[in-house]
């Protein structure tokens, strides 16, 4: 059996939310400007696999099915799969090559090594095996994914359109594309279409709280601050860790008048990030003090 690596979304999602996104948010607050979302979007980077996936004693049992079957590619494909959800990057990528080096025609086990090199940023490998694991298979939607991905990370966003359009076509009920494709528009400024795909992301994912993130951020750039609010309470609640989470409620709230839960969610954000001088500003600006409890709901 071939197992293809989890989607960037799909039972594995994002490892943070860029930190940096804070200060841009309060800029936005203080200058009372439209928001440029480019820099404010989720990071499209999985997170942890369940403990259960990447345990020890999963990689240990397929080690061992490799021991007994040295020679079977897909065995290699499968502990390399399980071997990146678990961050052993490194190993991961062994264990693809030698599957690759087995069976110069497994077209998942490109794809998997280009999301390797996509995530460790080395583009142009990442670009050459999802073009191949294409070639072997024009029918692949995850390598139409990763190719598109590669395509917006150098900056080529038709291009990276096309292929998330592609995928889409491929597998309808995939939420990674969606929620890639609805950064994508994000990023461009369309915003109502990228709402409508963190939408599409939310309904067939509705356990995962990037998408919900993400249609906030764009509902906050069209002025719809109450719309970003609902969102963003299901956030929170979903990954109370997440500082962009609190800091985008923070503002969400503050644009509703509602300095109580703002300074609530700017002083999550100061609890978690407590040097953030970007949350500590927003804070203030919503008269919040120090040593004073805010509701958060």
């Amino acid at each position: 059996m071939t197992v293809p690596m989890a989607g960037v979304l799909s039972g594995n999602l994002r490892q943070g939310l860029r930190a940096s996104a804070l200060t841009i948010l309060a800029a936005i607050a203080l200058g009372g400007c439209s928001m440029t979302l480019g820099s404010l979007t989720p990071s499209p980077e999985p997170r942890e696999e369940p403990a259960q996936i990447t345990s020890s004693a999963n990689i240990a049992s397929l080690s061992e099915t490799i021991k007994n079957n040295p020679d079977n590619p897909q065995a290699y494909n499968m502990r390399g799969s399980v071997l990146a959800q678990a961050g052993k990057t490194d190993e991961a990528l062994a264990d693809f090559n030698k599957a690759i080096s087995l069976d110069s025609n497994y077209g998942q086990a490109f794809a998997n090594r280009g999301q390797i090199y996509r995530k460790t940023k080395r583009l142009d490998q990442a670009m050459s095996d999802y073009e191949r694991a294409l070639a072997l298979d024009a029918n692949y939607a995850p390598a139409w994914l990763g190719r598109g991905l590669v395509h917006k990370a150098r900056g080529e966003a038709a291009q990276a359109l096309d292929d998330f359009n592609k995928a889409i076509a491929l597998r309808p009920d995939d939420a990674d594309a969606y929620y890639n494709r609805g950064l994508l528009y994000q990023g461009e400024k369309q915003h109502q279409f990228a709402i409508e795909d963190f939408s599409t992301a939310n309904g067939l994912a509705p356990q995962q709280f990037e998408p919900l993130l993400g249609r906030a951020l764009s509902y906050l750039a069209l002025g719809k601050a109450k719309e970003a609010s609902a969102d963003l309470d299901e956030a929170v609640q979903d990954d109370p860790q997440n500082v962009q989470a609190w800091m985008s409620r923070g503002l969400a709230y503050e644009r509703l008048g509602d300095k109580v839960k703002a300074a609530g969610s700017y002083g999550r954000a100061i609890n978690l990030h407590p040097k953030d001088e970007a949350a500590r500003s927003a804070f203030a600006r919503v008269g919040g003090k120090p040593g004073e409890n805010y509701a958060t709901f």
